[in-house]
């Protein structure tokens, strides 16, 4: 089942697709895409986000992979919903998507084995985790104002239940920049799988319900700038839309980093 959250007349509502450019709310009245505010389709815990486990993007940026996965975590507020304004500040010369599938944690997990990692998966969702490369001091220690920026992480539309996806391993991924693809790949070419990751987070932490792991991104990140629309598609988890916007949209003629 898909699902997700919108705010709507002063109050949050689960809601469900219902045909094209609308949603159905649980109380069953139908709306626009656009009459609604759409939020996290989950209340999000911590959030892991893998750095560079493709490895075309990793050559891309040519980096050389690790022993272990690079990691880092992602702070609440640097997630909005689909539909949402990405800021985009006025210093930098590098900012680019980053279209990830991001699986969400169903219950507590600790030392788990891969073999039996799969079970405490709740389902996914797609998530655009946008990178300021004029902020990164090196590859293998992404610092805050590179991937934790205010409303840097979009996420949704939907959640989808785990067993409504047939292969997880084998999902197209792709990234359209105002209509044009700029990125495609697939989950079969993770270095590090859902599983391993699993088992390796849950190895030196407890895991639990709402946690977020972002898997990372193929190759073919580009440069966006302000008003450019960008959509990332995941088979069967739907479509997520997100704008570029200025220092001046956000009310910061002059940006303060």
């Amino acid at each position: 089942m898909m699902r997700g959250r919108v705010a709507y007349a002063g109050a949050i509502h689960e809601a469900y697709p219902h045909d094209a450019g609308r949603v159905r709310l649980a109380d069953g009245r139908v709306r626009e895409e656009h009459e609604v505010v759409w939020l996290a389709p989950f209340e999000p815990g911590t959030i892991f986000a893998l750095g560079l486990n493709y490895a075309e993007h990793a050559k891309e940026l040519q980096f050389n992979k690790q022993e272990e996965p690079l990691v880092f975590l992602k702070g609440p507020g640097s997630v909005i919903g689909h539909r949402g304004y990405t800021r985009r500040p006025a210093d930098v010369t590098f900012m680019h998507y980053e279209c990830e599938l991001a699986v969400v944690i169903g219950r507590q997990a600790q030392n788990v084995k891969r073999e039996d990692a799969m079970q405490y998966v709740a389902g996914y969702t797609i998530a655009n985790d946008y990178a300021i490369r004029d902020y990164l001091e090196n590859y293998y220690r992404p610092n805050l104002r590179v991937k934790n920026r205010d409303g840097g992480t979009v996420l949704g539309p939907w959640f989808v239940d785990g067993a409504d996806i047939a292969d997880v391993n084998a999902l197209d991924l792709r990234t359209l920049v105002n209509g044009e693809l700029r990125q495609h790949g697939n989950t079969r070419d993770l270095v590090t799988g859902i599983a391993e990751l699993i088992e390796y987070l849950s190895g030196f932490m407890t895991l639990a319900p709402g946690d977020v792991i972002l898997t990372g991104t193929p190759e073919g990140v580009v440069n966006v700038n302000a008003g450019d629309e960008v959509i990332c598609e995941i088979d069967g988890l739907g479509r997520l839309v997100n704008t570029i916007a200025s220092d001046a949209d956000f009310g910061r003629a002059t940006p303060t980093e």
